[in-house]
């Protein structure tokens, strides 16, 4: 679907010369890319109502939380996907990047209305704040969204809920070998000759490294597929519920009275019985 940009910038414009005096210049992000190393970053931020956009993601988070970027930092595409972690004023809000803000400069970034009441009042309309990238945030299992028009000889690929922005997206058809996709600024992968009328195998790798392989996407165009791995989180982890470990079993008193026994010896193995418990408990909730 197609988003516009609808915004009033002359509001906006107000307000950055009102902060510009309230709080001097902004430190700026030295690169735009977004392989870069979270850190904070210095700058400013906005908020806008028009549900946008650039990504072409064909609904917003169900949270409300989304940012749109700048363009040096949207990268043409390369931040889609990922998460910022913004502090402000009054809080601090994670945002999943949807969108670029032509207008905006690097550094400013420009928040849904509900991310922007996590940080701020939005009567202020602009405030200073910090913002950095989050590692690998736990997501739902990806999804995969073929192109409205794509067929056979055009294969065009959408991915969703990939917790990093990615670095690469390579697909197969039935007995043929993986083929890399170039992305587009609009967020979706290409392969102009096709990959045949599918099922595909979709190999898909972060920013990060982190790779996994979604089997059985079909051509059906705009259509959201959810499939049955996950990239955000642990990376490569399939959807299957996990079996809780059963409980050791209690050991069972002997019916033999042990009247040799001394009553110390007695007492220091109930304390040591419990310790060995303790620490059993102890492996099976780290492994669990």
């Amino acid at each position: 679907m197609t988003f516009g940009w609808l915004r009033r910038w002359w509001m906006i414009g107000g307000a950055l010369a009102l902060i510009a005096a309230l709080t001097g210049a902004f430190a700026l992000r030295g690169a735009g890319s977004a392989c870069a190393a979270a850190r904070a970053t210095s700058g400013k931020a906005t908020f806008y109502t028009d549900i946008g956009g650039n990504c072409s993601y064909p609904t917003p988070p169900a949270d409300g939380l989304w940012v749109a970027l700048a363009p040096a930092e949207y990268d043409s595409g390369a931040a889609c996907g990922g998460y910022l972690d913004v502090k402000g004023p009054d809080g601090s809000v994670r945002v999943k990047v949807v969108d670029q803000c032509p207008p905006c400069e690097t550094g400013h970034i420009d928040l849904s209305r509900e991310a922007f009441e996590r940080i701020a009042d939005p009567v202020l309309g602009i405030v200073p704040v910090s913002y950095s990238t989050v590692t690998s945030p736990k997501t739902p299992a990806m999804t995969f969204r073929i192109k409205e028009g794509a067929s056979q000889y055009w294969f065009a690929v959408l991915v969703d809920n990939t917790g990093n922005a990615l670095r690469k997206v390579e697909a197969k058809g039935p007995g043929g070998s993986y083929r890399a996709a170039h992305r587009e600024d609009y967020n979706y992968w290409l392969i102009d000759s096709g990959l045949g009328s599918g099922p595909y195998s979709i190999r898909v790798t972060d920013v990060r490294g982190r790779s996994v392989t979604a089997t059985g996407i079909t051509m059906s165009p705009g259509k959201t597929q959810t499939s049955r791995v996950r990239l955000g989180g642990a990376a490569g982890v399939p959807e299957k519920k996990k079996v809780p470990a059963k409980p050791s079993p209690k050991p069972t008193p002997s019916a033999s009275p042990t009247p040799t026994v001394a009553p110390s010896a007695t007492v220091a193995a109930a304390p040591a019985e419990g310790v060995i418990r303790a620490a059993d408990a102890g492996l099976g909730s780290r492994c669990g």
